[in-house]
């Protein structure tokens, strides 16, 4: 029986691994983590990830073929195909820092199966990671072989949260790459033929090592760039009059653009696209690109900038001043369907508005009140780094509150800013919240969610991001 073990029971390798081991019952798939608080959470009834869809499949195969172990060095020895799913956070200390990818725990996995494998191996990327980094395994896992034979292959994933299992199912592309040699053909053929038990051979795109690692980099680079477009677009539209549903519309018809990631909205954010971008950035200026670097940062400045936008519209709409105001947040992560929060915009608007003095009562149905309060205490790029190794967080900030229902969050608040487009934030009865609230009662809708009209109608002040202005909010433009 092959054997596969994967290193990072994350985001990444649990559900990855759950889609092989249901779909090749004659694979033995083992993830492992030095995390057994991680791994005690995948062997029980309550993962810890949300992902829907992730539980039936797990649940079906674990005990079969699915493993989850803490054992790490045991399952990499005895595989005969390792995927390494470890985190590449930015740097935040050093050259490079800001920008660059901290390959630590790339190298420390790299360096631990070179030590402990007593077979030949397959060592697939599945992290994202910087062009050449499987040059600099090769290195390692070659220097101390001991006679074993190490090939490396580049498998980058392109799963969205909230919809990974059904990007794992019906993928739009597998992506492998290999070294343009006998022994690299060989292994994109053996993993190939994994994928190909479930994805048409048509879509399992095979290219050589630096395409792959540059694709997963691209890819999200171009998907960011076109929120920031459309996010660009939106505070233009506010300053005319156009609304930007439907500039968007009109300009998604076009066949040569399409109509996904057109959604204005405070910002991106999750896991990878603004870390991906750090590191485009960081690699085109080691290569004396530094025109292609800044166009890539701009990207980034438009995200920061929605967020700042966002942020000074409510404190300015609110008679320029929040101190002591209770302003209620609906939602926390960064998209519906996930509980993940890395890199939400929520964390940046909410620091805005505590810089102000607010007083924030937030709801999420699947962020947790000791993640919120982490997330809010973190500095910058920390929550890239394994849970053991990040700051303990505050046992609470006296200006926030985490309540687990979102009528308690609006209770006699003066604004309600709406962060995550969860569906049960469209049906919620807004005359009951706004009899709850504080006059005049003002809805900031981030995710442009809520009917505008229907709302004004029962009395609100509203700002819906691309929108046309309110008249109250015209005669308080937002301040730089």
């Amino acid at each position: 029986m092959v054997k596969i073990c994967c290193i990072g029971a994350g985001y990444v390798g649990g559900p990855t691994m759950a889609v092989i081991a249901l779909k090749c019952p004659d694979i033995e798939v083992t993830v492992v983590d030095i995390s057994t608080q991680r791994i005690n959470g995948w062997n029980s009834e309550h993962l810890p990830i949300y992902e829907p869809g992730l539980e039936e499949v797990v649940k079906e195969c674990r005990g079969r073929n699915l493993f989850f172990s803490t054992d790490v060095e045991k399952h990499v020895a005895q595989a005969d195909i390792i995927f390494v799913s470890v985190n590449t956070p930015t740097k935040t200390h050093g050259l490079g820092a800001g920008k660059a990818a901290d390959l630590t725990y790339w190298e420390s996995a790299a360096r631990m199966i070179a030590d402990v494998s007593k077979s030949d191996k397959i060592v697939v990327e599945k992290s994202t990671v910087p062009v050449k980094t499987a040059e600099a395994i090769e290195r390692i896992l070659t220097h101390s072989r001991k006679g074993i034979n190490f090939t490396i292959l580049s498998n980058p994933e392109f799963l969205a949260e909230g919809t990974a299992m059904k990007d794992l199912f019906n993928p739009d592309r597998v992506l492998i790459g290999g070294r343009e040699t006998p022994e690299g053909q060989k292994a994109i053929e053996t993993l190939r033929d994994v994928y190909a038990n479930w994805v048409p051979m048509e879509r399992i795109i095979c290219t050589n090592l630096w395409s792959a690692e540059l694709s997963k980099l691209a890819a999200n680079a171009f998907l960011a760039q076109r929120i920031s477009s459309v996010n660009a677009m939106s505070a233009l539209c506010e300053a005319t009059g156009a609304d930007v549903s439907e500039v968007s519309h009109s300009v998604g018809t076009d066949s040569r653009i399409g109509p996904k990631f057109l959604n204005a909205s405070v910002g991106f954010g999750g896991s990878c696209f603004q870390k991906d971008i750090l590191n485009l950035v960081y690699i085109c200026e080691c290569n004396g690109l530094p025109e292609v670097a800044n166009y890539w940062k701009q990207v980034i400045k438009v995200n920061d900038y929605q967020k700042s936008r966002f942020v000074n519209r409510v404190v300015s709409s609110m008679f320029n001043t929040v101190s002591s105001k209770k302003i209620a947040i609906l939602g926390f992560a960064f998209k519906k369907d996930t509980g993940d929060t890395r890199e939400t915009p929520a964390i940046d608007v909410c620091k805005g508005l505590l810089g102000d003095r607010a007083r924030l009562s937030i709801y999420d149905p699947q962020v947790t009140e000791e993640q919120i309060m982490k997330d809010l205490s973190m500095r910058k790029f920390d929550k890239d780094h394994p849970a053991h190794l990040q700051p303990p967080s505050p046992t609470s900030i006296k200006q926030v509150s985490v309540v687990w229902d979102a009528y308690e969050a609006v209770k006699d608040a003066h604004g309600v800013c709406i962060m995550t487009e969860w569906d049960e934030f469209k049906k919620l009865d807004y005359q009951k919240v706004y009899d709850s609230m504080q006059k005049p009662s003002f809805v900031f809708d981030g995710r442009n969610v809520v009917d505008v009209d229907m709302l004004r109608k029962i009395g609100f002040i509203v700002y819906s991001i691309g929108k046309p202005l309110d008249p109250w909010l015209r005669d308080m433009p937002a301040v730089a």
